[in-house]
């Protein structure tokens, strides 16, 4: 059979093109275009057609049992996979250099050979010593995990399937795996996207758990194809500011779980320790009400989550208004400040605006809406909120708050953090949440509250 000709491929979107050039027409990446060999095609050499075999059909009224979990011992992770790992499952977990994906994955494996699970650890990135190392600083040098450094992908198979079946196996990482079916280097975008191919594959015929570590670009993705994304049953993030001493972990793809579910981690000398109480956590250092502080009661998956959010208007010092937003989508406070200055009757759109979510977390729940305006609304006025006052509920480009879902979760949560206080959108229904609830129509009646003018309305308590 012929050799397949090469082909030319953007490391970036994927896009193949027939002739190498400077720039991708798909994604306009520059120097993204590396020559890669054609890959096999699937199954050798053409082959006679043969007849199908028949499979039975099923409606969907039939019952199926829940799928069995492995747990790993440490209660964070376990809730972002859903109750713990399926077997024959594969899941990629992505997040920054240094972040500690490695670290979370090492003690995951440590914890569940502890209990008397079989587990294997592949560095592809570090020699075994780096790695013993790294075990003797979290002190699980004496956890029977079972360590290996290869890098290419029959080799570690073929060693996976000379022995017991493990019960979770860890490939560190993805990007550094590589295939000798393919002459491309490796990372390149069919490196790993076979390479994931035959590990998946591996992981459905034996049971084994599959985690699988991804390198990001510098817009945050995970690096290589997104077909990588699809073969995986879930997909991890992990998340955190450098300065910060926590690190989130977010599930944004769940086959067996719910998306958008969180663990909270904080990193020390000895690794990565569980967050229980994490509204505490970055509640933790406010002490004082200041203007231009308003506490969001948010939901993380099927966690309720309190963090603070801080905003600043201040006079513009540059002809143009200057907008610098961490935490939040900065098109969200764009529609804010426009919904206030068109119905609220505030002209904050000349003024620069910094808006802050305290702690380095991430917020991308419309919900947040009424505790940035408020913020906003008191940095603006000068007048601090009261504080122990919390808000949740979503503006609309009308002026009008709208209620957010499951209000009874996130009123509960703030009780028990001391909180006597909850400004919400109007028709919000809670039953014996023990907090007062100041109804909230619209933004006119927010800026009322917040103190761009006197005289809030009464709050209304429920019991």
């Amino acid at each position: 059979m012929a050799k397949g000709s090469p082909s030319f491929v953007c490391q970036s979107c994927g896009a193949v093109h027939s002739k190498w050039s400077g720039r991708c027409d798909a994604c306009g990446g520059w120097n993204t275009i590396i020559e890669e060999g054609a890959a096999p095609p699937i199954g050798g050499e053409a082959r006679k057609r043969a007849r199908g075999r028949q499979f039975a059909l099923e409606d969907l009224k039939t019952a199926d049992e829940a799928p069995p979990r492995r747990a790993t011992g440490i209660d964070e992770f376990d809730r972002v996979c859903g109750g713990g790992l399926v077997p024959g499952s594969a899941l990629l977990v992505g997040g920054d250099p240094g972040i500690g994906k490695s670290t979370i994955i090492l003690q995951a494996l440590a914890s569940y050979a502890n209990a008397g699970g079989r587990a294997v650890y592949i560095s592809g990135e570090e020699a075994m010593a780096q790695v013993r190392l790294r075990a003797a600083r979290m002190d699980l040098s004496n956890s029977p995990v079972a360590l290996g450094s290869a890098t290419c992908v029959e080799d570690i198979l073929s060693t996976l399937e000379s022995g017991p079946v493990p019960g979770i196996v860890a490939i560190d990482s993805i990007q550094t795996i590589w295939t000798s079916a393919l002459e491309a280097a490796p990372g390149t975008i069919a490196q790993v996207r076979t390479a994931s191919f035959d590990l998946v594959r591996y992981a459905k015929a034996s049971g084994a758990a599959l985690l699988l570590v991804g390198h990001v670009t510098k817009d945050g993705q995970i690096a290589g194809p997104k077909q990588v994304e699809h073969l995986v049953d879930a997909v991890l993030y992990f998340e955190g500011e450098r300065g910060h001493h926590f690190r989130i972990l977010r599930a944004v793809k769940n086959r067996f779980g719910a998306t958008d579910e969180i663990g909270v981690f904080e990193m020390t000398g000895t690794g990565l320790t569980q967050v229980s109480n994490p509204s505490a956590l970055f509640l933790g250092d406010r002490h004082s009400a200041a203007p231009g502080n308003a506490v969001f009661a948010g939901m993380e998956g099927t966690r309720p989550l309190l963090v603070e959010i801080q905003a600043l208007v201040a006079a513009p010092s540059y002809g143009t208004p200057r907008r610098a937003v961490v935490g939040w989508d900065s098109s969200r406070l764009a529609m804010i400040l426009a919904v206030l200055d068109s119905r609220g009757g505030l002209g904050m759109t000349g003024h620069d605006v910094y808006l802050n979510v305290a702690g380095g977390l991430k917020v991308g729940e419309p919900a947040a809406d009424l505790a940035a305006a408020a913020a906003l609304i008191s940095s603006f006025t000068g007048r601090a909120l009261p504080k122990d006052t919390v808000f949740f509920g979503e503006i609309s480009l009308s002026g009008d708050v709208r209620p957010a879902p499951q209000a009874e979760l996130r009123l509960k949560e703030a009780a028990k953090l001391g909180f006597t206080r909850a400004v919400v959108p109007a028709g919000t229904k809670a039953e014996s949440v023990g907090l007062a609830l100041h109804p909230i129509g619209d933004v006119a009646e927010l800026a009322q509250f917040a103190g761009a003018a006197r005289g809030p309305r009464p709050a209304a308590v429920v019991k």
